[in-house]
């Protein structure tokens, strides 16, 4: 029998000591092969014993449901007395702010323009006003200057007589514009108004227009009456902006001072 054991490279079981075979490693107990996991968790989030993270959950809603008093789409529910005040959501400013911003209430589904605002005067009782207005003051104005300054007849083209028509005309409108500046500033209402129930009010926030917003009313509507010719066309244009402006019926003296004429019936 032959003494001879095998070498290194023989068939059998490989020695311990051989220095060119290496050892498969094994991962420490209880570790990844991957390696350490670090400290606070996997950023990929933990996997849950037993199951794939993709698993729902045990407890999960099933789909469709909402979980009592929570979000169907994962949040949380509202904290109590976070949600709207009793009555709706209050309404918008006076107006809002239509100089800011869009007047017609900004895009498609936005606030009412008019919402928290006292219905708008119609056409019909401000003109009833302005007729009342000024039977009360250019008439009696109109005929006092004429027997000032002698009487004038509209029909004739002497000089005399239109210089008399122009003075006359230029009283009447100044005794106007002090009336109607007077009273829109005191209290936003002339006597016409009063009779009919409507009042002028800043379109901001509804307030008296007092103080210069009064007075660009009164002047815009005025003034350019005395002026020949233009003066007439431009009123004309004035008083009948209203009944095509949207969405407040203003004029252009409402326009240049800010302000609407609502009703107080």
């Amino acid at each position: 029998m032959s003494t001879d054991q095998p070498g290194p490279g023989s068939a059998g079981e490989p020695p311990e000591h051989d220095p060119y075979l290496k050892k498969p490693q094994e991962p420490p107990s209880g570790g990844s092969p991957y390696g350490a996991e670090p400290a606070g968790g996997s950023p990929y989030g933990s996997r849950p014993a037993g199951g794939s993270p993709y698993d729902r959950p045990a407890n999960a809603t099933p789909h469709g449901e909402q979980p009592p008093g929570g979000d169907p789409y994962g949040g949380s529910a509202p904290p109590p007395g976070s949600g709207p005040p009793p009555g709706g959501m209050p309404p918008p400013p006076y107006g809002g702010d239509p100089y800011g911003g869009n007047p017609y209430g900004g895009q498609y589904g936005a606030a009412d323009p008019l919402a928290g605002m006292p219905p708008l005067a119609s056409r019909g009782r401000r003109l009833v006003a302005r007729i009342i207005d000024w039977i009360i003051v250019c008439v009696p104005v109109g005929l006092i200057m004429s027997g000032v300054v002698g009487g004038f007849d509209y029909w004739t083209t002497d000089g005399t007589q239109t210089g008399r028509q122009a003075s006359v005309s230029l009283v009447t409108m100044l005794v106007y514009l002090v009336y109607e500046g007077l009273m829109l500033t005191s209290r936003g209402q002339t006597v016409g108004k009063m009779a009919m129930k409507i009042r002028v009010g800043m379109l901001e926030n509804g307030a008296v227009p007092a103080g210069q917003a009064g007075w660009v009313r009164a002047a815009v509507y005025t003034l350019p009456e005395i002026v020949p010719c233009c003066g007439f066309i431009f009123w004309l244009v004035n008083v009948l902006w209203c009944t095509w402006d949207k969405p407040y019926q203003q004029c252009l003296h409402d326009k240049t001072a800010k302000t609407v004429v609502v009703s107080t019936a």
